[in-house]
């Protein structure tokens, strides 16, 4: 009796400890929809998440009046997208970028939020080729001839 206690409660506790690590990756997890999948089934006025690539050439920024004009493309589509309000640090052209807001009847989208993706490749800051980077580790190693 005492054994089927414990072996029930383990179940208990481990089944909970598995809806915890389930329900934490759904809800962590960011879906979108591609511009491609956007603008086949696009309803204007309807949520979305949209992401992308924002194209070269493509990003206007005019700092008085805070409007954010680009373009996202995933190689099959484009969607140009409308924003107010200052572009985040690693928003850039060529880079990956997810928005949400709504698309518009007049055919674009009105973003309210512009999530900028980072490269995961690491660049050191200093590249041996660069001017002055001997100069820099002779003064730092005391060698300051």
């Amino acid at each position: 009796m005492r054994k089927t206690k414990f072996i029930t409660g383990g179940a208990v506790i481990a089944a909970a400890l598995a809806y915890m690590i389930y329900a934490g990756v759904t809800q962590s997890a960011v879906y979108f929809v591609t511009p491609a999948e956007l603008r086949a089934s696009a309803v204007a006025g309807k949520a979305y998440r949209l992401g992308g690539m924002v194209l070269p050439g493509s990003v206007t920024w005019e700092p008085r009046t805070l409007a954010l004009h680009f373009t996202l493309g995933d190689g099959t589509a484009t969607v140009p997208v409308r924003h107010k309000g200052t572009p985040p640090d690693l928003f850039g052209e060529g880079r990956g970028a997810v928005v949400e807001g709504t698309w518009s009847a007049d055919g674009y989208f009105r973003a309210s939020l512009i999530l900028a993706k980072h490269s995961e490749e690491y660049k050191a800051p200093h590249d041996a080729s660069q001017a002055g980077y001997k100069e820099l580790i002779r003064t730092l190693q005391g060698d300051g001839r």
